[in-house]
């Protein structure tokens, strides 16, 4: 019974970040000049780069999306969805480093999120992915 509760447990983390981060991205494809002068906040690229991160990463966040709320290939969408929130979590702290007062881009264009706020949603959904590829580790060796 308990394993059969944790399953579930995973299953619902695993849809719940597959729509958060389809949500996410569709934000950002229904805008991508927005969110490219969020990317371009954080000084990090040339103005090149920001228009061509821009482009891509809404729509890998999207598929990422959509492999975890569907299940079909989780364990990559999982694995993509750590690496992703780990590039966000450097980005973020190198923007704090470096004392700039910036949106995330998380989200909501403007939405005011404090940084540590966003650091701490990245690593909430960090464990969630993780979760997700602790379960399929677990059902290869049952």
């Amino acid at each position: 019974m308990t394993s059969g509760l944790l399953k579930h447990g995973v299953a619902i983390a695993r849809i719940v970040l597959g729509a958060i981060f389809l949500y996410a991205g569709a934000l950002k494809v229904a805008d991508p000049k927005a969110f490219a002068g969020s990317i371009e906040a954080y000084r990090l690229l040339p103005y090149f780069g920001n228009y061509l991160a821009a482009s891509i990463i809404p729509w890998i966040e999207i598929i990422c999306g959509l492999v975890l709320v569907t299940g079909w290939r989780a364990k990559l969408g999982a694995t993509v969805t750590i690496l992703l929130n780990l590039v966000f979590i450097a980005a973020m702290v190198s923007a704090i480093a470096r004392g700039l007062e910036i949106d995330c881009g998380c989200f909501k264009q403007g939405a005011k999120d404090p940084p540590l706020l966003a650091i701490g949603r990245d690593l909430v959904f960090i464990a969630m992915a993780a979760l997700v590829l602790w379960q399929d580790r677990r059902n290869a060796t049952d």
